[in-house]
């Protein structure tokens, strides 16, 4: 027996809660399966003064740079607008030449910039209980908690995860003090660009919906 899956924005084709030109499918989180309790409870919390910064600057980005600036550019510019001095950088040894350039761009910008790589402290996967097998991917561990609470400790005010693996990026999110942002996303197949296998779902990685 096929199992029931319970519809949500993820299944929707019509999307008129962005552009308002259509009707709301029956299952729709906006009308027929609204939770007005969840929703007000959102929006109240865009009350507190750091939310309601965060929500405007964006904002202001997006409306007055749409389809003009890139990522990169972006990043710093919301760190601008935030009032934003010192940045941090969670990157992985991988792309280290790529959050060199970046520090590079963000300095000549004015800001203070610290990185911190995930194989710092160099420490043995074994520590931690990751079994032997996996030192096939390299003997030290990835340590993105490690990561967040030394970028805590210098006190960044917005991190930039460079990188960092599947799971691992969960972690450091999860520990950082100051507010994440993501650059660049790991895909080592498809030269960082996760999307890509998206876009080709239906032909080269057709595999992606094979059960």
């Amino acid at each position: 027996m096929e199992k029931e899956i319970k519809r949500s924005c993820i299944d929707c084709g019509v999307i008129n809660c962005s552009k308002q030109n259509k009707s709301y499918p029956a299952f729709c989180l906006t009308t027929e399966n609204l939770d007005e309790e969840i929703l007000e409870e959102s929006l109240k919390l865009y009350e507190d003064e750091e939310n309601h910064r965060v929500m405007i600057q964006a904002a202001n980005v997006e409306a007055e740079y749409y389809g003009i600036m890139t990522r990169v550019e972006e990043t710093a510019e919301f760190a601008a607008r935030m009032g934003f001095h010192k940045l941090g950088i969670a990157t992985c040894v991988g792309l280290i030449n790529e959050s060199r350039i970046l520090t590079s761009i963000l300095r000549r910008k004015g800001f203070e910039v610290f990185g911190v790589a995930c194989k710092a402290g160099a420490v043995d996967k074994t520590r931690v209980g990751i079994d032997e097998f996996c030192k096939k991917a390299g003997v030290n561990m990835c340590n993105p908690i490690h990561q967040a609470k030394r970028l805590n400790a210098e006190k960044t005010e917005l991190n930039i995860v460079m990188g960092l693996c599947v799971g691992h990026d969960s972690l450091f999110n999860k520990y950082s003090e100051a507010l994440v942002t993501t650059l660049v996303v790991k895909d080592r197949v498809l030269g960082h660009n996760p999307a890509a296998a998206l876009y080709n779902a239906n032909s080269y990685y057709h595999r992606l919906l094979e059960d």
